[in-house]
């Protein structure tokens, strides 16, 4: 028995917005130091906070949805298998499971699209 599930739409909304602003959070981090973080110099670092912050407002906002999830959860694999996968193949030995979680989870947002609240799939 699914006793949420005629809440599904609504609760798929704000994961949608939650995952997307707390995305966009880290390239905050990276691109303007906020947050606790450090700008990043590198163009490597540059790029994957451009995706982030750009991506992860795009996400949010439901806009161009499957799009931007499917480039962020490109640049997770990416972040994973080279930042993490290197110390072992453990995500949570090797701390890469934020990274895992959100190319998965972007990765279904790009085949589902913006659903209710988008501004534009």
């Amino acid at each position: 028995m699914r006793i949420l599930s005629k809440y599904e739409p609504f609760l798929y909304a704000v994961l949608r917005i939650v995952a997307g602003l707390l995305f966009a959070c880290h390239g905050a981090q990276k691109l303007l130091g906020w947050f606790g973080g450090q700008q990043a110099t590198e163009p490597l670092m540059i790029a994957a906070g451009a995706i982030e912050l750009v991506g992860g407002l795009l996400i949010a906002l439901g806009l161009f949805t499957g799009i931007a999830a499917f480039i962020a959860s490109g640049e997770m694999a990416v972040a994973y298998f080279k930042s993490h996968a290197p110390s072992g193949p453990v995500p949570l030995q090797n701390h890469g499971e934020l990274a895992v979680l959100y190319c998965f989870l972007f990765l279904y947002m790009a085949a589902r699209g913006g659903g209710r609240w988008m501004i534009r799939d």
